[in-house]
């Protein structure tokens, strides 16, 4: 399907787009990146445009001759960063979303992949598609859910207006893995605990570890979004576990696997969020689509590219503090 093809990644030199570009190569593709962070380790075969795409300019000229574009780009964040720097969030992803998703219809792609989020749906223990419009995004997420809700609207707009039925919208859930975001106070759960197992002889957690989270390898993540495309789903769909973990075994696992003596403190006085936390990958397994990567074998390649790339990820932190 991608033999020869020319297919556009924008954020491209993320977490998810790193596998999803070397996945792509492998099946023969011409790559496109565009991103405004320059990649200092892409394939020489990769093609790489610094641009802005919240410029409607930039992603028209972005979409222009290419038969596929996977959309990846957006904002990543804690909730802190959420809840005290909302605008940060809501208005580039709006801008992103619109503008390449007009962008690939102007220019007559053959399909289109978006990436919408967990942030979309309303705290419950089980996350169905369909659930979505019945409920409000969550206060923590609101900013940032309604942005990527609205990018939803806009594919079935497009399918209602124009026909344009060539969409795949995918809704990860806690993503992790390799070129994470590491910074000490932004950074999601697992690169967090990682961080701060590596560079502390104390690893200090909040709450007891019982809430059970649903996390997703960034290589499963790219693979369920090619999966998506070649089988043309046009339906929302779940990627992620299914299955999900305690915090507990995500913090026993990192300081199994981080090769050093640490002595570990649970902050019960610290809130532990919501009890159970998980995706219904139902219509994913439908479609043929089960995530391969473990929750040990994912950590274990997240600590190590860690301790292997340190240069990226202080230069990351860095770039992300100015």
């Amino acid at each position: 399907m991608f033999k020869n093809k020319k297919v556009l990644v924008t954020g491209g030199t993320g977490m998810i787009g790193r596998p999803l570009v070397s996945l792509l190569l492998e099946r023969g593709a011409k790559v496109y990146i565009v991103s405004l962070d320059e990649p200092h380790d892409l394939a020489d075969s990769v093609e790489f445009v610094k641009a802005d795409l919240t410029h409607f300019d930039n992603c028209l000229e972005a979409c222009d001759g290419m038969d596929y574009v996977f959309n990846l780009v957006g904002v990543k964040g804690s909730p802190k960063m959420c809840k005290e720097q909302p605008a940060d969030f809501m208005v580039p992803m709006i801008q992103f979303n619109t503008n390449m998703m007009e962008a690939a219809r102007r220019k007559n792609v053959k399909w289109y992949l978006y990436t919408s989020s967990v942030g979309v749906y309303h705290p419950a223990e089980i996350f169905k598609e369909d659930d979505v419009w019945k409920t409000f995004p969550s206060d923590n997420d609101r900013f940032a859910g309604w942005a990527k809700r609205i990018g939803e609207l806009q594919a079935q707009a497009y399918s209602i207006q124009y026909g344009w039925d060539c969409v795949s919208i995918v809704r990860p859930a806690n993503v992790y893995g390799p070129y994470d975001n590491f910074d000490p106070e932004n950074a999601m759960v697992i690169p967090s605990l990682v961080r701060k197992a590596l560079e502390n002889d104390v690893l200090s957690v909040w709450g007891d570890g019982s809430p059970i989270r649903d996390f997703i390898h960034a290589k499963d993540v790219a693979l369920g979004m090619l999966h998506m495309v070649e089988n043309k789903i046009t339906e929302p769909v779940n990627l992620g576990s299914g299955d999900g973990v305690t915090i507990k075994t995500i913090v026993d696992l990192i300081v199994k696997h981080c090769g050093k003596n640490i002595d570990l403190h649970w902050d019960t006085t610290k809130p532990t969020g919501d009890a159970r936390r998980l995706f219904d990958m139902s219509r994913a397994n439908s479609h043929g689509f089960y995530p391969s990567v473990t929750i040990e074998e994912g950590i274990v390649d997240t600590i190590n590219w860690f301790k292997s790339n340190r240069d990226i990820v202080d230069r990351s932190h860095n770039a992300f503090r100015k």
